[in-house]
């Protein structure tokens, strides 16, 4: 009673489950796994809300109290919810259209997308649909997430060399507009740019210990600095972002109008895939190194509590950040608290370096956002896709060309591409043609791999699902052999490898069974899995099978059958690959040598 109790108490409140890790020793890990992720976070938010189109305050915001919530009511130990790059580019592409990027009505948009987002969330959490993400492959989030970093190289070429591209350009455009516009290059806003992109590659590969984005920044606002002084502010003209506010997250209330949940609906459910699919699958891989069991339906309720209650303190959709989830665990954090501890760290941070924000040039941040961007193409994964399968490389193309085309429509596109090929796999079940193993081994048949094979009796392995989709398949299959041999009459199936079958599938069985038996022939089974037979039988299949053709797991199956062959052709046959065939016919008569 007394853990049926602690079971529901620790649904409500997952954070009870870890409360007994809680000591001094873990306490002062989080805290500085949190400091750490704090330090980090705070030109990662800048950069995050730039993407977004949102003041930059708001990438902050957007890390504060949903981290909170997130790790209190998430499953993993070691996942940070916030802004992530992928998630602020859909934030954009969805707000832009609708609202002037900054303005009041386009903030209270990116509330409205945080909320709906976040109700979503909530509800596949508790309607238990964590196996949605299954069904999104690795394939299609590389290459979204290298569709989202090629947009955001392109979204920021115009703070790179201080042009003065429309905001909303798209892809292709943005490409021809630098090429027509290249005479109007900012020369020191670009040198800015270049050296604060140059600076983190060089820290990132040389001393990946230090913070590479914060060195960076830091870099690209010095030589800003000592260009307005050696050539003058009104000469060089470079642009910067201006002082962060210093305070908490304020309070908001989400545009809740028909009309603008009916306008960001479709981005609402997009961010909802994407933004689940990041925090499980960070959940999980880091989940393998700290050995912690994921729960991935309490990870939706988390997720989507996070965006909801975010939604009320200006916090703009949060997910699942792989390096800053990757950083806590490296940094040593022992429970959730470090995710928490880090939001309240971030602001303390935020209260006292806010004004240092307004020497911070717009063409750092571009340089910075090309780190971020480049990072995010995971080049090593995406060779190896190339490499190994060319129905992946089909599915990582087209959902990469897909998001640059539609950023929104990318995901589900190469979802949607992804399922459709695994359905074409699983209509076509593996149908290999088998031998009796020599001896009396357990598992007594093998591939037949060219070897002679019986003239009457086709033995086949049937490995897949025998569907509705896979009907048409396997029957064709099996109908191919008797048209092509007349003699083969009688098929064996070994079923060890169907590991499901419907009703349509169980029919056409039964009416192939039908059909030999007309020929004179038989369709047999050989070591049904109990669930593929109790379909069978609760169907009613077996009467149309037969009975006395259903074998179970033994080698008894071929000294049964073989006295249903014909003897005549047993007579003209020289292979005689069964123990049987060797001195006796199918009728009892002795083989004559």
């Amino acid at each position: 009673m007394r853990l049926a109790t602690n079971l529901r108490l620790y649904r409500v409140f997952p954070f009870l489950r870890w409360r007994s890790r809680v000591n001094a020793n873990s306490a002062r890990a989080d805290l500085l796994a949190g400091l750490t992720g704090a330090i980090v976070l705070l030109p990662q938010g800048v950069a995050f809300a730039t993407i977004a189109g949102l003041p930059p305050e708001y990438g902050l915001y957007a890390a504060m109290v949903p981290a909170v919530i997130g790790a209190f009511f998430g499953s993993s130990w070691h996942l940070v919810t916030g802004p992530t790059t992928a998630i602020s580019l859909v934030v954009f592409a969805a707000v832009s259209p609708i609202a002037e990027p900054g303005s009041a009505q386009y903030i209270s948009l990116a509330l409205t997308l945080s909320f709906l987002t976040g109700m979503f969330q909530l509800a596949l959490g508790l309607a238990r649909m964590g196996i949605l993400v299954n069904f999104i492959s690795h394939t299609v989030v590389v290459g979204f997430t290298a569709g989202a970093a090629v947009l955001i190289a392109t979204s920021q070429i115009k703070n790179f060399f201080d042009l003065a591209i429309p905001r909303g350009t798209s892809f292709q455009e943005t490409i021809v507009l630098l090429f027509e516009m290249i005479d109007q290059i900012n020369p020191y806003a670009t040198a800015v740019g270049l050296a604060t992109l140059l600076c983190g590659i060089l820290v990132g590969k040389y001393w990946p210990k230090l913070p590479y984005m914060i060195v960076a920044m830091l870099t690209g606002s010095l030589l800003a600095l000592i260009l307005d002084l050696i050539v003058g502010v009104g000469q060089t003209s470079i642009e910067t972002v201006g002082a962060l506010p210093r305070s908490l997250p304020p309070l908001s209330i989400p545009d809740l109008s028909l009309s603008a949940i009916s306008s960001l609906l479709f981005s609402a459910l997009a961010i909802t895939l994407l933004g689940l699919t990041e925090a499980v699958s960070i959940s999980r891989a880091i989940a393998v190194k700290s050995e912690q069991n994921i729960d991935t339906n309490q990870e939706f309720i988390g997720q989507g509590l996070a965006n909801v209650v975010g939604s009320f303190f200006s916090a703009y959709p949060a997910s699942g950040s792989f390096n800053r989830s990757g950083l806590n665990y490296a940094s040593g954090a022992q429970t959730p608290l470090a995710a928490a501890l880090a939001s309240v760290l971030l602001l303390l941070i935020l209260l006292a370096v806010a004004p240092l924000a307004s020497y911070l040039p717009i063409a750092t941040m571009a340089g910075v956002l090309f780190l971020v961007a480049y990072r995010l193409i995971d080049f090593h994964t995406i060779l190896r896709i190339f490499r190994a399968s060319k129905a992946e490389s089909v599915v990582f193309s087209v959902t990469l060309v897909g998001t640059l085309l539609d950023l929104e429509k990318g995901i589900f596109v190469g979802m949607m591409l992804s399922l459709l090929l695994y359905l074409y796999r699983t209509s076509r079940p593996v149908i290999r043609e088998a031998l009796p193993a020599p001896g009396k081994a357990f598992y007594h048949f093998i591939p037949r791999m060219g070897a002679p094979g019986c003239p009457q009796l086709k033995m086949l392995f049937l490995d897949g699902a025998v569907f509705f989709g896979a009907v048409n398949s396997v029957e064709t299959s099996l109908r191919r052999y008797d048209q092509d041999n007349p003699d083969y009459k009688h098929v064996l199936i070994l079923g060890i490898g169907i590991n499901f079958i419907d009703l349509a599938g169980a029919e056409m069985l039964a009416r192939e069974a039908r059909r030999r038996r007309r020929m004179g022939g038989g369709l047999y089974f050989h070591r049904l899995k109990d669930s593929v037979f109790l379909m069978l039988k609760s169907g009613g299949f077996i009467d149309d099978i037969g009975k006395a053709n259903m074998f179970p797991m033994g080698p008894q199956v071929i000294p049964e059958l073989y006295p249903r062959l014909d003897s005549e052709v047993c007579r003209r046959c020289k292979t005689r690959i069964f123990d049987e065939c060797q001195t006796t016919l199918p009728n009892g008569e002795p083989r004559d040598e």
